[in-house]
């Protein structure tokens, strides 16, 4: 069986690579979300309020911040916020709802409310306002996502090619396995034809079996396991032993 060896090493090494893509996924998933997200990477600003920021041209996230007393239930509300971002040459930042899944650490709860979309990069006024009562310490923070969001989508691609890797290594084992199972045999110089068990049984007499055993005798001529003066030889075995 030594032929199999290598198939067991690829199918190891195949399911090693899927287990270790599969926590790569989930834990840089989880680095995005509470580690490597930069939410807050161009200021913030309380509500309500005042403050002037400098923002590069292109999409910067708004996200709403606060501190929570006790649990966040399903997720952190919103409230109906009343805002102006003018920057310069008073040219309006245009804010896109998108709201977001919450993250909480520890008691700081935040959830992504939009994309505000700077057209020019620059100093930018924000102003501030909303029904807050409710909130401690209420604040939108300007930033953006994580650096590494393409590593999941890199960690999925490597589990695909594992899986797929896995089907085909597990096919070519099979083949092996196949082939070794009805490939015949030698033993000091002589050939042993394979058992008769290798061939389906249909009936226990004794012309069926000697029927069967010339049939795979012949298999084996035609794939040239057996030379034709082996073959001859085997035949009149079989028809003497009978």
């Amino acid at each position: 069986m030594k032929s199999l060896t290598w198939p067991r090493i690829l199918t190891f090494g195949a399911v090693l690579t899927m287990v270790a893509a599969g926590i790569g996924f989930v834990l840089v998933l989880i680095l995005n979300a509470f580690v490597f997200d930069e939410y807050d990477a161009y200021g913030e600003v309380p509500i309500p309020g005042s403050s002037s920021l400098q923002l590069p041209a292109g999409d910067a996230t708004v996200t709403f911040r606060t501190v929570l007393i006790g649990g966040s239930g399903s997720g952190l509300p919103v409230p109906p916020l009343k805002y102006r971002i003018t920057g310069p040459g008073g040219v309006d930042a245009q804010l896109t709802e998108d709201y977001g899944t919450t993250t909480t650490v520890n008691n700081d709860a935040r959830v992504r409310i939009g994309y505000l979309h700077v057209p020019v990069e620059g100093t930018y006024d924000v102003e501030l306002d909303g029904n807050v009562s409710a909130y401690l310490n209420p604040m939108l923070a300007f930033g953006h996502g994580s650096n590494y969001g393409h590593l999941p989508w890199i960690f999925a691609a490597i589990f695909g090619v594992a899986a797929v890797d896995l089907v085909i290594v597990r096919i070519w084992a099979a083949r092996v396995g196949r082939s070794e199972q009805v490939a015949p045999t030698w033993t000091a110089g002589e050939y042993v034809p394979p058992p008769v068990d290798a061939v389906p049984t249909f009936t226990s007499s004794d012309d069926g079996i000697r029927v069967q055993t010339l049939d795979t005798l012949a298999r084996l001529r035609d794939s040239g396991a057996l030379t034709k003066d082996e073959y001859e030889a085997e035949k009149k075995r079989v028809l003497e032993g009978f």
